[in-house]
């Protein structure tokens, strides 16, 4: 992924329906993957979320920049809405041996 906007904003998407269903192996490991795309294609670290009513703002690390970023809650927060509103269509499918 060569934008980087684009790559938080993916993670943050489903980093937050992980934190809200952390059995979800689906979720867990697409989060997993774009970690590794920040990290490795984009060379972050110390990221740091926090969060109001209307934003949710991302702190990082880039190299030995410290920036910031921000995205409207609705925008990011769709995901997991949409997961809540059906989730007979999100299963979570337990990992076979």
């Amino acid at each position: 992924m060569k934008s980087l906007q684009d790559a938080l904003y993916n993670w943050l998407t489903i980093k937050v329906v992980c934190d809200a269903r952390p059995d979800d192996t689906a979720a867990r490991d697409t989060k997993d993957l774009f970690e590794e795309i920040l990290t490795k294609d984009h060379h972050l670290s110390n990221i740091e979320i926090t969060t109001d009513d209307v934003m949710y703002y991302v702190n990082y690390q880039q190299g030995e920049e410290t920036k910031k970023t921000r995205y409207p809650r609705e925008l990011i927060d769709i995901m997991l809405d949409q997961i809540n509103q059906e989730p007979e269509r999100y299963q979570n499918y337990p990992i076979e041996d």
